[in-house]
């Protein structure tokens, strides 16, 4: 398969909830790591989803927040991994940044360079990769 989405991930289904509107489906990765996909109820049956199953993860590179210090607070977003930065392209708008995760998968990020400013960024820091349920697409073969 030939996709523009830079992030992807191979993971198997460890379990799936089907709601009247959406399912929430739990993936493990490499090295126990895992994301939550939430994707309709019709795409879990069109796709024949089920635990067990291994499935691609697709997530936007727009769609990855990086944190480097959470503070004194907890956020919403279930899916967090942490990381290394092993790649950091920077111009004066944008920046393009590779996190290497403890399972060997890497993650791209695209933010702001008032972001990598910020946020103090350098190769080799350690930041977590935040991303919505929501913003995971699962791809399955036929």
């Amino acid at each position: 398969m030939k996709t523009s989405a830079r992030n992807q991930l191979l993971g198997k289904i460890s379990a799936i909830q089907i709601g009247a509107v959406n399912a929430e489906v739990n993936l493990i990765l490499n090295n126990g790591e895992t994301i939550t996909a939430s994707i309709t109820k019709e795409s879990a049956e069109k796709l024949a989803i089920k635990a067990g199953m291994t499935v691609m993860a697709w997530v936007e590179a727009a769609q990855i927040m990086l944190v480097s210090d959470f503070g004194d607070y907890q956020i919403s977003a279930r899916n967090q991994l942490a990381g290394t930065i092993a790649t950091l392209n920077s111009n004066t708008i944008s920046a393009e940044v590779v996190i290497s995760l403890t399972s060997g998968n890497t993650l791209t990020a695209a933010i702001s360079a008032d972001s990598v400013e910020t946020l103090g960024l350098r190769k080799g820091q350690i930041v977590t990769a935040v991303f919505k349920a929501g913003a995971v697409i699962l791809a399955v073969p036929h």
